[in-house]
């Protein structure tokens, strides 16, 4: 069910970046200027890719917040740690710190060796 949900989410998403790019700019940023809808309203009459692009947008929020609301219920009762089988540890144990091996290629030089200061490339 999650895949159907996720396939029309993509579509839509697809579907409303294709209308927005056909309708016409009016040249006026955010709204501003432009127009010639009404002789006194400043509302422009609201064409039909206007309309195909609000239900466009209705639609594609309500498919977020559908593929939200599945996600929440899928992880609901699991944690991380329970899925890839690590057993958890006790939060007043604190674990030790693994020691670098000797002679490791992400310590400094010592003082005397003299070796060149380049990576190897093995």
């Amino acid at each position: 069910m999650e895949n159907v949900v996720l396939i029309i989410h993509l579509l839509l998403a697809l579907g409303l970046i294709a209308v927005v790019l056909l309708q016409r700019s009016e040249g006026g940023g955010l709204g501003m200027g432009g127009g010639g809808g009404g002789a006194i309203s400043g509302r422009a009459a609201a064409t039909a890719l206007s309309k195909l692009t609000w239900l466009l947008a209705i639609a594609f929020i309500c498919t977020s917040i559908t593929l939200t609301i599945m996600a929440a219920q899928k992880s609901a009762g699991s944690s991380v740690a329970d899925r890839i089988g690590v057993p958890q540890e006790d939060a007043g144990e604190t674990p030790e710190a693994p020691a670098a091996p000797l002679g490791s290629d992400l310590l400094p030089p010592s003082e005397g060796d003299n070796a060149p200061l380049v990576p190897s490339a093995d």
